[in-house]
Formats: structure tokens, sequence, C-alpha cells
């Protein structure tokens, strides 16, 4: 019995020890731009509206873009983690207008949070301090959602988990030592979002329903241990 659980241990030992990881921790900036997207739906009033949206992200503005993500890097260099961005979204003046809104945006935050897999290949060019990688996750957008309805005595102001959203990465790391490393890549999200508009007394809430496409260049820090 006493052989059986010893061959058990080191056999334990031996799959902890290939399954090992790596664990990094990346934060970025970047510019981001948002697609023209369609939205339609109901405002609290009963108004029906439908229009395309030609959305701006101005990242450089404050709340500014950025993100972050925790890697699980394996041996074989497949990396499992989670990453959360700050996206944002805002209508411009033409289309609040033509919507009867005074506001429409996701300013402090279309954050959009994944569950990603990655994949890097270290060695790759003659220059071994260079890593391409790429990757994707699936998980929710989670806006902050800031809707003013002309008219409107109440206003729309906060945290809302308005639908299913994905993720894709593209990039190349620099390594400026065993732990520290630089970066710069490419993102794209796509969400679907239906955002609740509270009304006023008397008015069942509205529904508005738009799908979002971010693309962003980002620059980065990461740290390994």
């Amino acid at each position: 019995m006493m052989k059986v659980t010893n061959s058990a241990l080191a056999a334990l030992l031996m799959m902890a020890g290939q399954a090992s990881a790596e664990l990094e921790l990346s934060f970025y900036l970047g510019a981001q731009s948002v697609q023209e997207s369609s939205i339609s739906g109901t405002l609290p009033d009963g108004t029906s509206v439908s229009r395309n949206v030609d959305w701006e992200g101005q990242p450089f503005e404050s709340p500014f873009y950025y993100g972050g993500r925790a890697m699980w890097w394996t041996q074989n260099n497949l990396g499992f983690g989670i990453e959360a961005t700050h996206t944002k979204a805002y209508a411009p003046d033409a289309d609040r207008a033509a919507l009867g809104v005074n506001r429409l945006e996701f300013s402090d935050g279309h954050n959009i949070v994944t569950a990603n897999i990655m994949k890097r290949w270290p060695g790759a060019f003659k220059q071994a301090r260079f890593t391409p990688y790429v990757g994707g996750g699936v998980g929710l957008a989670i806006p902050h959602v800031d809707i003013e309805v002309s008219g409107a005595s109440n206003r729309t102001f906060g945290y809302e988990v308005t639908g299913p959203a994905v993720r894709g990465i593209a990039g190349l790391k620099y390594d400026l030592n065993e732990d520290w490393a630089l970066f710069g890549e490419y993102q794209i999200t796509w969400s679907d979002n239906e955002v609740t508009v509270d009304p006023d007394p008397g008015q069942a809430a509205g529904k508005l329903n738009t799908e979002l496409v971010t693309h962003a260049v980002n620059i980065g820090i990461s740290y390994s241990f």
C-alpha cells in the first residue's frame, strides 16, 4: 500500500512540475476606435428609434482607454488567463439629436472582460528577445451606460451587463530582462449589447440594441514571475 502511495505521489509531483506555469501580468494604453453600427429599440416614452451611429472612441480624453490581463503560460507556450479592457464609445451630436437623446455614451468604459487563450513563439526570430503571440477570448460586455432622453427627468447612469463579447489579439513582445518586457499589439473586440434605459415615473423601461466593434493599437509593459 505504501509503495502504491509513494508511486502516486511521485506521479503527481512530476505532473505538477510539467504543468508549472509562468504568471505574466500586463498593462497597456493605446489608440482605440469604434466602428459605425446600427442602434434600434424603444425609449421609455414609447418612441421607436433606429439609426446608424458613427461612434467615437476618444481614447486620449479622460477617462483614458486602457487594459490589463493576467496570463498563465505553460511549458508548451500556451497561455490561459483573464483580460479586462476599458474601451469607450460616444454618439456624436447629430446622431443624438436624431435619436432624441441629449446623452448616449459608454464613457466610463464599455468594459470588455474575457477569458483568454493565447499562443506565443519564443525564439521565432534571430533576435531572441522578440516573441510574437496571438490569442482570443470570450466573455461579457459590462459598460457604464450614460443616456439622457430629451425632455426626461431621469438619467440612465450606471453599469449594466449588456451581452456577450469576444476578443482577438496579435502582438510582439520585447524582453528587457528575465522579468520585464515591452509589447505592442493589435486588438479587436466585438460585443452584442442590450441596454436598459431608465424610465420616468409612470413609464416602462426602454431598451436599445447595438453591436459594437472596436479596434485598438496598444503599447504596454509586462512582468513575469
